[in-house]
């Protein structure tokens, strides 16, 4: 089962924004400067507040993670494949051990959640609705990320690892989606791979390398156990063009890296309190939001027995908060469009569980386009609701959820926190305020990341 110095592909790609993002650019400024010099340079250094605390936040990793301290220090890494969404980022189909001392790699072992969850006993009841709709009897690591706060899914990804009798006692748990390909090919542009037919870039290397591990190996003569060996060659092959970067692209690199920090599609909990206060400030904790008083929504899917038809579902919100009347009234209409054309190995009809996290204390009056009865919450002092919805190919589904606020939410300053679910992108959103005087108001955004209604121009 355990594979030394695998060859997969999400593994590479992750060690090489581990190199980029604490070994790279922290790594060469250490080098050349002293610590104090760097913190000083960030005080005064014409930054937004914003990368003023993300490079403050990388200095004091580097500073954890690379010291010569003796000290071997071990990460729990998730990959995500979000072409399968789940409410932490995506489908956990691997998994791997990161084991760093006196700043270098010592080993990196990789397990594949099928084969490491034979190991797990039968004993946790699955969450709804995957009894249901997934056909399992218990709940086990690939399926451990159904919660919207990573904490929570770090806890019971460590928690299932422990079952099945991993031995390891980790330093911290670190989730990666697949979207960091993109990101990487973005800078370093398109890769051919000799021996294997086409040309990867960052608009069909996601499609293409699914296809040829599930599909295009068989014509090829390639035997099932080297499917995958496609990743790893496209993985190094990446890997040599970012080190060969001009300094302006590296910086490039190391920017794009920040940005999937900032989108979760890196999520990082480390169990050093003062790390993961940094981490936190940073907002790459994937926390869901704790303190905010106003008024909230983090909507999150997940993809139950719909192989990878993410990748064709195209969504969008539409939010409307009424303030005129005694009790504040929201309506919530979430729009999915199946854009997928035929059904096969790949894709199909689509089938999600929507929550909707909301204030605590608002009330669910009316659902309208659900596959299901809606079911009921509380979580972190938010309340959420949740439906089946289900899309056949090539169609598109309103679901139109009517709720009531509690009343406390202002009125004169009202304010509205959205938090973007890991592994999704680019949402268009429309955001409608009716006023206490009967005024109204209207923001049209994407939703890339974590977005407050007052700070929206």
């Amino acid at each position: 089962m355990q594979k030394k110095h695998s060859t997969k592909f999400w593994i590479i790609f992750y060690a090489g924004a581990i190199l980029f993002l604490f070994g790279w650019f922290v790594f060469w400024q250490v080098k050349n400067h002293t610590w104090g010099s760097l913190e000083s340079l960030l005080a005064v250094a014409p930054l937004t507040e914003e990368t003023k605390t993300d490079l403050q936040t990388i200095v004091s990793l580097a500073d954890a993670l690379l010291s010569p301290d003796g000290r071997e220090k071990t990460f729990l890494i998730l990959f995500q494949n979000n072409l399968e969404l789940r409410p932490g980022g995506g489908f956990i189909g691997s998994f791997g051990i990161l084991k760093l001392q006196n700043g270098n790699v010592v080993d990196f072992a990789v397990h594949d959640t099928g084969n490491f969850d034979g190991r797990i006993p039968s004993t946790v009841e699955p969450p709804y609705p995957m009894h249901e709709t997934l056909r399992i009897n218990s709940w086990k690591l690939r399926d451990s990320n159904y919660s919207p706060d990573f904490s929570e899914n770090a806890k019971w990804a460590e928690t299932f690892y422990q079952m099945g009798q991993g031995e390891e006692r980790f330093d911290g748990v670190i989730a990666v989606t697949t979207n960091v390909l993109t990101s990487f090919l973005k800078v370093t542009g398109p890769v051919d791979i000799p021996g294997f037919p086409g040309t990867y870039g960052q608009d069909n290397a996601i499609l293409d390398l699914e296809y040829q591990v599930e599909k295009g190996y068989r014509t090829q003569d390639i035997t099932p156990g080297e499917r995958k060996s496609v990743m790893g060659s496209l993985g190094m092959e990446i890997l040599r063009r970012a080190k060969a970067l001009s300094l302006s692209k590296k910086y490039e690199l190391f920017r794009t890296v920040l940005a999937d920090l900032h989108t979760k599609d890196i999520q990082i909990l480390f169990k050093d309190p003062l790390l993961q206060e940094r981490v936190a400030a940073a907002g790459w904790d994937g926390a869901l939001d704790r303190t905010w008083r106003d008024d909230y929504l983090y909507l999150v899917d997940a993809n139950l027995n719909s192989f990878k038809t993410d990748y064709f579902i195209k969504r969008s919100y539409a939010y409307t908060v009424d303030l005129t009347g005694e009790i504040p009234r929201s309506t919530l209409a979430v729009t999915y469009r199946n854009t997928a054309q035929v059904r096969d190995w790949f894709a199909k009809d689509y089938q999600t569980f929507f929550r909707a996290y909301v204030p605590g204390g608002s009330f669910l009056e009316k659902v309208a386009g659900a596959a299901s009865d809606p079911v009921y919450g509380e979580f972190l002092g938010k309340k959420y609701f949740g439906v089946l919805v289900q899309v056949p190919i090539q169609m598109e589904k309103t679901v139109t959820f009517e709720y009531t606020l509690p009343k406390n939410i202002e009125r004169e300053w009202y304010d509205l926190k959205i938090q973007k679910q890991p592994g999704l992108s680019d949402i268009p959103v429309t955001l409608t305020v009716i006023k206490k005087d009967g005024s109204r108001e209207e923001k049209n955004l994407l939703l890339t990341r974590d977005t407050i209604w007052s700070e929206l121009k």
